[in-house]
């Protein structure tokens, strides 16, 4: 695993908060993101994640909070400077989000058209490397519709660092694949980041694939950050016995780590449903 080579976060976020409707997603965020590391991000469906990620790349807007990227803050930055920032980072979506009417090579080419002034030989040359990097090049002239979920993955991964981004973010990628094309992916993460020398920020829930390649990780719940940590914290708390975690956080985060069918978080789901439950009957006959 990388190691932190700058004292200084390249990602700040702080006291983030985000409602829709009535519902609050994100209750007052703070993390801190430094560069070299692959920061894993977890939590349960509904927890907040994907909102988040969702923030840092400027695509919501919060309702009050900070967020911090390579030291400008986003939620104050005009179309034009945001453009501007996207382009020192890069994205994998759990689809790959690839053009079906591309080949994979040209996917890649038309990040360096738009957003370089490279010429046409430099700009095939750069999609080679690219491709070459997730292991792609020979598949370079097929359509996205001819390769498995996992090559459009890896495919999504060459356009991501297509304009050598500093950040990389990962959206679900282990999302729909089966266990050795995910452990592909996970090693594919660590080489990136270690040969590219950026910053990794993975939300996932799959914890085999969080455990792999986590230098650090932050578990959320509810919109809230129960804990950050090191992988190591987190594989003690995952691995200890149950008299070993006295506070209920910890032991809600044990369960979720080990996907356990018992504990706090299956209490709380049956409590929620039983008062939600007789809310409702409660409300059908005052009509």
């Amino acid at each position: 695993m990388t190691e932190k080579t700058d004292p200084s976060p390249i990602l700040i976020i702080s006291e983030l908060v985000k409602s829709f409707s009535n519902q609050r997603v994100l209750d007052g965020i703070n993390l801190e993101v430094y560069p070299g590391e692959i920061m894993v991000i977890m939590g349960g469906s509904g927890c907040g994640k994907s909102t988040l990620l969702r923030h840092i790349i400027g695509s919501i807007a919060p309702d009050s909070g900070s967020i911090k990227l390579f030291g400008q803050e986003m939620t104050t930055l005009d179309d034009k400077a945001l453009n501007a920032i996207r382009k020192r980072f890069g994205i994998l979506f759990q689809s790959g989000a690839l053009f079906n009417s591309l080949t994979i090579g040209d996917n890649i080419a038309l990040i360096l058209k738009e957003h370089t002034n490279l010429d046409a030989t430099t700009i095939e040359i750069m999609v080679k490397i690219k491709l070459e990097l997730v292991n792609l090049r020979e598949h370079a002239d097929k359509m996205p519709a001819m390769i498995s979920g996992g090559m459009k993955k890896r495919a999504g991964l060459a356009r991501a660092i297509a304009l050598d981004p500093k950040i990389l973010f990962y959206d679900e990628p282990s999302a729909g694949l089966d266990p050795v094309t995910s452990a592909q992916i996970d090693q594919l993460i660590i080489d990136l980041t270690k040969k590219l020398h950026v910053t990794s920020v993975v939300v996932t829930h799959e914890m085999d694939s969080a455990f792999t390649i986590a230098d650090r990780m932050c578990m959320l719940d509810k919109g809230k950050v129960l804990k950050v940590g090191t992988r190591q914290e987190f594989e003690w708390l995952r691995d200890s016995d149950p008299a070993d975690c006295p506070s209920e956080q910890d032991r809600l985060i044990r369960q979720f780590l080990r996907g356990d069918a018992e504990g706090p978080i299956t209490e709380r789901k049956l409590t929620s449903d039983y008062e939600e439950d007789l809310l409702m009957a409660s409300l059908k006959h005052e009509k």
